[in-house]
């Protein structure tokens, strides 16, 4: 990930690699941050994988705190969906070896 800006409030970073994914999770935690005043994203082109990600925030943090927070909330929640999703479906073979029929 690279940064480039004129101050440390805002700046854009460009992420290699990527796509909608990433770029619109990040905006969404970003956007939830109440220092953070305006945050977006850009793909130059469909056949590149690159995203630019504009962070402006109100000056009580830097634009790169923000986004490493909205990194950290965004791996927390996939990690919480990774232990939900085995959860269920560790019950759901349980109960398919208890109960034959339902298969």
């Amino acid at each position: 990930m690279e940064s480039e800006g004129t101050d440390f409030f805002a700046a854009t970073f460009s992420i290699e690699e990527e796509d909608h994914t990433l770029a619109n999770s990040l905006r969404f935690f970003l956007n939830k941050n109440p220092h953070v005043a305006f945050c977006g994203y850009s793909m130059p082109h469909p056949s590149e994988e690159l995203v630019n990600l504009r962070v402006q925030t109100t000056g009580k943090i830097t634009a790169v705190q923000a986004v490493k927070a909205a990194c950290e909330d965004l791996q927390q929640v996939c990690g919480h969906m990774r232990t939900t999703l085995a959860a269920a479906v560790t019950k759901y073979q349980a109960e398919q070896a208890r109960d034959p029929a339902m298969r």
